[in-house]
């Protein structure tokens, strides 16, 4: 008796003159361990799941799609075995066909079951395996579920194991929104059957069809994840940056206190420029040297990343057998070489600043701003690229949590601080212990033959001269004993290079003072000597000319930043709170809104006497602000130039309080470029007899609508009584582009659902509907920025949210300048991580 075709109830199914299709024949690939993930938009929206097994792609259909988060458990109910030509195919299933709809290549790679597994488990019901794709990646299992009732197909269980490719909270369907294959999003896929998807020259109802087709499952998408897009990226002319000199820590003996500073760990490893452009990767040591070829595992990753133009400033590390980094295992993994790894010498890249993006340079802007960049840069990165996490105040605390895990210390970094290339107190770093780099300049002969020497002479340059600073005679083993001696050998000089007591330097082998080694010691003892010093390795990344003693720095009590005055003025009535409150509020907040306000031309709401009495917008100063509140010239429509108001730190912040300000209102630019817009907000304004709830309802609707065309948005509750939709965008459109399609996206929504949108801003057309409010896009139109208050009753903020929590807020102002705690701890929450960052460009419609 012939066995059964696999692919029987595959080729039944499918009518191979009607649908583009493969028919199914079996085959196999070169390694036979083919998977990939297609996005689905047919009866409901679901990914298919395919692995190679015997020649075949065994499917299933994952309702939600598939999660890194390994707490959620998604459904996958079997479908039939596809043919393997099906890895490739994505298009349009014709209607009426089966599985009809727009399919896109959404995933791809290869699988393996786990140590000790097999394919033949999913007889048993249960497959553990790995992924390596371009999105799914990391050990993955797969469940059956027992069938109930008349059931009559298999269901499974998808979930992503806890390991280093898991992501708690990520939902990667929303992030990624373009095809592995063609870099189309499902808009344009489905476009297809109609030849182009180009929107341009279309007006009124033919843009209104062209939308309405390319938005076929709105409402479909539940979440968006932050700055990680999956969008499709314009590619930049911009060259690979060259190195430039790196931003240092001033050495302090205390950790500044309060909310301008944020708090990193201090990594124990090597500092490190890395320079990409595509699979264009370079290394570079803080001194500038190109450590390339050290570092090939790490460029590799970095390649694969396919990033744009950038310089990313960052530490390598190598971590000890409890996880933690450790300069000694790094020594020792570089020593072997990358081609001589063995277990536990992965490198890893932990980055913490961005200096240059897309050709732009980034070192002006505040460091939170900078930091988020850098989120929304990496993304997409794994392990061993990690993006450094911080803490907005409370360093102290993290200072306590590392000296007890045995670490370095940590760095605290002046939030709204532009990168600086040098040495500053911007940048601060707290050491557990005392740590420092010392010139080698000889050695002591040991008592026995099996150490080539019994402690090595330590000096630091102080002004032209070296300076003799003791002796460290532990910290070694056998091996590296040996590498030193070698090291020595040609280095060996008749006569010493500075002034020794007599005592210590007799019997010495002098050497040149080339070698920087870094030693770890009690204190400094009365004679400037080292106590209890311990080795801890060499540093090749420094040159011996730059070792000089770092003595810690006090630190004062911080000053006010800026002077408040009039601090019990009621400013908002109906709640009591006073022109003090909302000065703490925005001292509090000034980490969480800089990244959006900082270097934005803006219009101030002034309400000098409080918001119930007179108050006025303000964009030009002749002046009376101060020296924190800068000017741009920005040309007005008559050709003349006005100066408009912008501020670049938290001082400018407050300075523009204590002048009576509540309300920040920002453009659409930047004020290094007023000329090219960067972001895009849709202002959903609902009529006075609606609900919140169908401004939650628009707000899914139109964030679905424009996921279809390859954008990522963000929500945020205005404040007031609607929602905005925020799109980040590249700096790489005129405004003329930037409004015509805001209006036409909005005048879209307006002509393909008339019953519940409109685009016209007059009061007597909106009755019923939702105003989407387009006109903030255009050149000198501002909006209100994130984290601002409002000057309304009981002082409500705007306030970033994210789209999973939009249907618990009953309104659009659930949040007041006395919830500063909790806003600015939402805003450092892996729930709004990267809000608002997003690497992407209009789509050419």
């Amino acid at each position: 008796m012939a066995a059964r075709d696999p692919l029987e109830a595959y080729n039944a199914k499918r009518d191979f003159a009607r649908t583009a299709e493969p028919a199914g024949k079996r085959a196999s690939s070169k390694g036979g361990n083919l998977f990939i993930v297609q996005k689905h938009d047919a009866t409901r929206l679901h990914w298919d799941f395919r692995i190679e097994v015997d020649g075949v792609m065994k499917s299933w259909a994952v309702t939600r799609g598939p999660s890194p988060d390994p707490e959620d458990k998604r459904l996958a109910v079997q479908t039939e075995d596809h043919p393997l030509s099906y890895a490739e195919f994505e298009g349009t299933i014709p209607e009426g066909e089966y599985g009809g709809g727009t399919v896109m290549l959404w995933d791809r790679g290869t699988w393996a079951p786990v140590e000790g597994k097999s394919a033949k488990d999913l007889e048993e019901g249960h497959l553990h395996f790995r992924l390596d794709g371009e999105r799914m990646k990391g050990e993955w299992l797969l469940i059956r579920l027992k069938r109930r009732g008349n059931e009559k197909r298999d269901n499974w269980l998808l979930r992503k194991i806890d390991d280093a490719f898991a992501d708690e909270g990520d939902v990667l369907v929303e992030r990624a929104l373009t095809s592995v294959l063609t870099g189309r999003t499902m808009a344009e896929i489905a476009a297809d059957k109609r030849g182009s998807h180009s929107l341009k020259g279309k007006k009124g109802a033919d843009f209104a069809e062209e939308m309405k087709a390319a938005s076929s499952h709105n409402a479909r998408v539940s979440k968006a994840k932050v700055a990680k897009t999956g969008a499709k990226r314009k590619k930049s002319n911009a060259a690979l940056p060259t190195f430039q000199p790196v931003q240092l820590a001033t050495l302090v003996d205390s950790v500044p206190e309060g909310r301008q500073w944020l708090h990193e760990i201090k990594f124990d490893g090597y500092r490190a420029l890395v320079a990409a452009k595509g699979n264009e990767v370079r290394v570079f040591t803080r001194s500038g040297l190109d450590w390339s070829e050290k570092f090939e595992p790490l460029i590799r990753h970095f390649a694969a990343l396919d990033l744009p133009a950038c310089m990313i400033d960052g530490e390598i590390t190598a971590s000890d057998d409890k996880g933690n980094p450790d300069f000694s295992r790094l020594q020792a993994v570089l020593k072997r070489g990358h081609g001589e790894q063995g277990e536990g010498d992965a490198l890893s890249f932990h980055a913490f600043d961005l200096l240059e993006l897309d050709g732009e340079d980034l070192k002006s802007l505040p460091n939170v701003e900078r930091k988020q960049r850098l989120a929304g840069l990496l993304a997409d990165a794994q392990p061993p690229i990690h993006v450094a996490d911080h803490i907005i105040g409370g360093g102290e605390k993290l200072l306590a949590a590392m000296c007890s895990a045995g670490q370095e210390g940590i760095i605290a970094k002046r939030a709204d601080a532009a990168y600086l290339p040098k040495r500053t107190q911007n940048w601060l770093k707290v050491k557990c212990i005392l740590r420092q780099e010392f010139v080698i300049v000889g050695m002591t002969k040991s008592s026995t033959r099996r150490r080539p020497f019994a402690s090595l002479l330590l000096a630091q340059r102080e002004g032209d001269e070296l300076v003799y600073k003791g002796k460290v005679g532990t910290g070694f083993d056998e091996d590296l004993l040996e590498d030193l001696a070698a090291r020595f050998a040609p280095l060996k000089r008749k006569e010493r290079a500075l002034e020794v007591p007599r005592t210590e330097a007799r019997g010495a082998t002098w050497l040149e003072p080339e070698l920087v080694a870094e030693i770890a010691f009690a204190e400094f003892t009365g004679e400037g000597r080292v106590r209890h010093a311990s080795f801890v390795g060499l540093r090749e990344d420094k040159e011996a000319s730059d070792v000089t003693p770092e003595k810690p720095v006090h630190l004062e009590p911080p000053e006010e930043v800026v002077p408040i005055s009039n601090r019990t003025r009621v400013i908002f009535p109906e709640s009591g709170q006073t022109k003090g409150n909302l000065a703490d509020y925005y001292t509090a907040l000034a980490p969480a809104m800089l990244p959006f306000l900082a270097n934005r031309p803006v219009s101030l709401v002034r309400c000098p006497q409080g918001r119930a009495k007179h108050c006025f917008f303000q964009k030009h100063d002749s002046g009376s602000f101060g020296d924190h509140v800068h000017h741009v010239p920005i040309r007005e429509k008559d050709g003349n130039a006005e100066d408009y108001l912008y501020v670049a730190d938290a001082a400018g912040i407050l300075t523009c309080v204590q002048m009576g300000t509540i309300e920040f209102h920002g453009w659409c630019a930047k004020a290094d470029d007023v000329e090219a817009p960067d972001r895009m907000v849709i202002d959903l304004d609902p009529d006075e007899g609606l609900d919140f709830a169908d401004v939650k309802r628009a707000a899914k609707d139109i964030r679905s609508r424009l996921s279809d065309l390859g954008l990522v948005s963000f929500a945020m509750l205005s404040g007031g009584k609607g929602v905005h939709i925020v799109l980040p965008l590249r700096r790489d459109h005129s405004w003329e582009a930037h409004a015509s399609f805001a209006e036409r996206f909005a005048k879209a929504l307006g002509m393909a659902d008339p019953e519940h949108y409109v685009a016209n801003m007059s009061k007597a057309k909106r009755k019923g509907r939702i105003f989407i409010d387009w006109l903030r896009n255009q050149r000198g139109s501002t909006a209100v920025m994130p984290y601002s208050a409002r000057a309304r009753a009981n002082a409500p903020v705007a306030a970033p949210i994210d789209w999973d929590e939009l249907d618990d807020f009953e309104n659009a102002h659930p949040f007041t300048i006395g919830d500063a705690a909790a806003l600015l701890k939402r805003s450092e929450s892996k729930l709004l991580r990267g809000w608002g960052m997003a690497e992407q460009s209009l789509p050419d419609v």
